[in-house]
């Protein structure tokens, strides 16, 4: 196979846990013809999109120069069987820009992962809203007065953007309402920016923030459970919290299963689900992680399973 991979700066990963270069060194292993890029190498020509495609060959992950790069030249997107959209956040307009040119090479026949019209419907935070059966208490405004009146009703609320990630600008207001106006004003930027607020689910002290990985709707055995930080309310890794591998439950079974047809239907053929207690509370689209962490703990092959899932739809087509 033919295997194309847009990835973040290479200077920008952290190799020894990061789930792109999992997937890359899983194909290279299987004997797949590999190449990366990133935003900065793609181009349009005559209606087709094309990129300066390198390949990436890995030694020691912990170690400083890890990385062996060669330029490969231009190569038009459509010549590749499969390309993997890792680009991480922030989802900005350059994103958008980015699966319109995926989108040329889907027409040629690419098979895109996951698919870019996907990635622009799917808001991470936004998307879980069309599964209210399996979400806290939610509300979505950029109204002040009515975030407020939101708090007044559950007294522990959890404000965050609707962008960002790893944790960043998520507020915890408990009964007492300490600094709710201004916490408001800043996330909403004075009303003009719309925010996410949801009941505070107290399971996030105990069990933790639990990523589901699904591959074409089908969730993984095991989940990584990321227990916030002592003094702090964030399960993310990147926020300081600490990972332990759990198998699912049935509760997650049942969320995974409520979310299942949709995802296929839509063409996110990988999806990291984060669930705290019995709630799902994001659906994450464009680059999820934690495969790696996973991977480490069990007897799974996360990163086979997902390119052997790919191949065999790949085929079918």
């Amino acid at each position: 196979m033919q295997l194309g991979i847009l990835l973040d700066p290479i200077d920008q990963l952290k190799p020894y846990k990061d789930t792109t270069l999992a997937f890359l060194e899983r194909a290279q292993k299987l004997g797949w013809s590999c190449a990366v890029f990133t935003q900065e190498d793609l181009f349009c020509k005559e209606g087709r999109a094309f990129a300066q495609v390198y390949e990436l060959s890995m030694g020691d992950l912990y170690s400083n120069d890890w990385a062996k790069i060669t330029n490969l030249g231009e190569k038009p997107l459509g010549s590749f069987d499969i390309i993997l959209m890792r680009k991480d956040p922030p989802f900005n307009t350059e994103y958008i820009y980015t699966t319109y040119f995926l989108e040329l090479a889907a027409r040629e026949g690419v098979l895109v992962a996951n698919n870019p019209q996907a990635l622009r419907d799917a808001n991470e935070k936004f998307f879980t809203l069309n599964f209210p059966q399996c979400c806290p208490t939610t509300l979505v405004s950029k109204n002040i007065k009515r975030l407020k009146a939101f708090w007044e009703e559950h007294k522990q609320v959890i404000f965050k953007p609707l962008e960002g990630m790893g944790g960043n600008s998520v507020f915890h207001v408990e009964e007492q309402g300490k600094n709710l106006a201004v916490i408001l004003e800043v996330l909403t930027k004075n009303q003009t920016q719309t925010v996410i607020a949801q009941r505070y689910i107290h399971e996030i002290k105990t069990t933790g923030d639990k990523r589901i990985l699904l591959i074409n709707g089908q969730p993984i055995p095991y989940a990584l459970a990321r227990i916030p930080a002592e003094g702090d309310l964030r399960g993310n890794l990147a926020a300081g919290a600490r990972g332990e591998v759990v198998p699912i439950t049935t509760r997650d079974q049942w969320l995974c299963e409520q979310i299942a047809p949709t995802l296929k239907a839509k063409g996110l053929y990988f999806v990291g689900i984060d669930v705290i207690g019995d709630y799902l509370t994001e659906i994450n689209v464009t680059s999820p992680t934690c495969l790696r962490e996973i991977e480490a703990e069990t007897n799974l092959d996360i990163a086979g399973d997902f390119l052997n899932c790919l191949e065999t739809i790949c085929r079918s087509r």
